[in-house]
């Protein structure tokens, strides 16, 4: 059980595993959960039309298209289905593939007439108050409002060359990429990485593997394990989850990624804790125009940031971005540009539910990023009044801890196979 050995110490921090899974699983969890479920979290405005700047390389029929609300395959004719393929078995299997890949990883984009009107109302809201120069996404006439309860994350069937590219590049993403690691998703064995690189660069990696990880615990976990036309059956796959996370089917990177998965957990908690004055300034609401609400959900966030403080392991990310102001500036402008680039890579996913999470999972660590760079700013805003330095836009909030909910959420999965698998044994 390759799991075991995730215990104790990680690098670059003081605290252990077993300590985060306590705090996490019992205490921050559910109430984040709960705060994730609020309008205010719950709809995030994406631009999911923009069209992938890198390759244009049709992956395996054309599933780039998925969201294109297809006919459920089951309402479509055998006959018309399969007609231009009649000869090749092989074929017929591939459409079918495609179709299920279609059909799971489609955006289910329908929001109710109450919902359309609120967020007209909020995009009022939010321009009469002092953001500035906000993600060129949200501006697009493409960008719509996406309801998250609707498009769990989950797997959908995307796989193959296409998804294996797309991880590459965001490894590979200008040459933050340490020279002497092996592209991680090759079988072969990686050398230890990272001596020689100074730790900002083998952070970025860290926390990229983290996501990865993260986002592979959330498909083994929310597997399609039956699909018959009276149910659909999601549920924990052990198998998927030991190919991708087992000590000796991966050759040892395994327990690595799952590292990462808390380091990530750690730098992102961390942004939490450092953002509480932002959030606690009497003029700060999160705006839905139900104003009782409104404020019990402000209430739930600054109980959840104020948990977040009093995380006694936190993660020195001084040591991160050492160096002088000077260096600190460049980096957090390199780090900037990095993610902007990861967010035009997602954009070559052809899977729309899984580019729906990869951008706002993006976005979210940016965010967490952002906070971590502007510490200085956030203790100085003014109790009232606009804080011009330091602002983060409605997309930024709702990005920050609907991506948080995505790690803790799978610090929590990770309890869950380690009990299926010790039962087991």
């Amino acid at each position: 059980g390759g799991l075991r050995r995730v215990t104790g110490h990680l690098d670059d921090c003081t605290c252990d595993v077993e300590t985060i899974d306590a705090f996490n699983n019992y205490k921050l969890f559910p109430r984040l959960n709960e705060l994730l479920e609020n309008d205010y979290f719950r709809y995030y405005k994406v631009n999911l039309k923009k069209p992938c700047p890198f390759w244009n390389d049709n992956s395996h029929c054309g599933i780039r298209d998925c969201a294109v609300k297809p006919c459920p395959s089951d309402e479509v004719p055998d006959g018309i289905r399969s007609g231009s393929y009649k000869y090749s078995e092989e074929a017929n299997s591939l459409a079918e593939e495609c179709e299920e890949a279609k059909r799971l990883g489609a955006v289910d984009g329908s929001l109710s007439e109450e919902t359309q009107q609120a967020v007209l109302q909020w995009t009022r809201h939010d321009d009469s108050s002092d953001s500035f120069c906000e993600a060129d996404d949200i501006y697009s006439p493409d960008a719509e409002y996406v309801d998250l309860l609707l498009n769990p994350e989950r797997y959908t069937g995307y796989k193959g060359p296409d998804a294996w590219k797309i991880w590459n590049s965001i490894y590979e993403e200008n040459c933050f990429k340490p020279h002497n690691v092996k592209r991680p998703l090759t079988s072969g064995r990686v050398p230890i990485p990272f001596s020689g690189v100074c730790v900002e660069k083998r952070a970025f990696y860290r926390l990229i593997s983290g996501l990865h990880a993260s986002i592979n615990i959330h498909l083994s976990a929310r597997y399609l394990l039956q699909d018959t036309w009276s149910e659909k059956k999601w549920g924990p796959n052990v198998t998927e989850f030991q190919q991708r996370f087992d000590e000796v089917l991966t050759r040892g990177e395994g327990p690595r990624r799952l590292k990462n998965l808390y380091f990530l957990y750690l730098i992102e908690l961390r942004a939490l804790s450092k953002v509480l004055p932002f959030f606690d300034r009497p003029g700060f609401q999160l705006y839905t125009g139900n104003r009782s609400q409104d404020v019990e959900v402000k209430n739930l966030l600054l109980e959840i940031l104020r948990l977040a403080k009093s995380f006694p392991l936190h993660f020195d990310e001084n040591s991160l971005f050492a160096g002088n102001k000077k260096e600190a500036a460049k980096l957090k402008e390199e780090f900037r540009l990095h993610f902007k680039n990861i967010s035009k890579i997602m954009d070559c996913v052809g899977c729309f539910k899984c580019r729906l999470w990869g951008k706002l999972q993006t976005q979210g660590l940016g965010t967490a990023l952002k906070i971590l760079f502007s510490e200085n700013l956030i203790e100085k805003i003014p109790e009232s009044g606009p804080s011009y330095r330091f602002q983060l836009t409605r997309q930024e909030i709702v990005a920050l801890f609907n991506a948080f909910g995505r790690i803790s959420t799978s610090v929590r999965e990770l309890e869950n196979f380690r009990n299926i698998l010790r039962n087991m044994r």
